[in-house]
């Protein structure tokens, strides 16, 4: 089988992941709820999970410029990354929502993801990501969270 590097550099060719990313979000319509999606990372190094959920989310976003994530929740993450032959901005705050992800495109669009953490039980977060991407889903983070380790 031969590997596909869809890494673009430019224009308006998404760059696609190297491995797929769990990843589930709602239908692109008009927004319901607290959450565009969710996302359930492989390891809590976020600048190492970055480039494959960037590489997916830039076919809705456009080109991404920027992420926010919560400072208490990853390991130390540098100010800037660079994938896809472009620099995307790391911005963490102490009051970013806990277990969330804003990943903004430089048109200004964005996506609120709920993180499901890393070592959650894979049934758990099936169920969890399932529920934030249903479409008029209004659940709170601390609520999908905790109805996919009530499952």
């Amino acid at each position: 089988m031969t590997r596909h590097n869809g890494r673009a550099a430019s224009g308006d060719d998404h760059p696609g992941p190297d491995n797929t990313p769990r990843l589930r979000l709602k239908p692109k319509a008009p927004t319901t709820g607290h959450v565009d999606g969710a996302w359930w990372p492989r390891s809590g190094d976020l600048s190492h999970e970055l480039p494959d959920l960037l590489a997916v989310l830039s076919v809705r976003l456009g080109v991404v410029d920027r992420v926010m994530y919560n400072l208490a929740e990853w390991a130390t993450v540098p100010r800037r990354l660079t994938t896809g032959g472009r620099a995307v901005r790391l911005d963490g705050y102490t009051r970013q929502p806990a277990n969330t992800l804003q990943v903004r495109g430089m048109n200004r669009e964005q996506i609120l993801l709920l993180v499901v953490p890393a070592n959650t039980d894979p049934d758990d977060a099936h169920e969890a990501m399932m529920s934030a991407a249903a479409p008029g889903n209004a659940l709170t983070v601390d609520d999908l969270l905790a109805a996919g380790a009530r499952s």
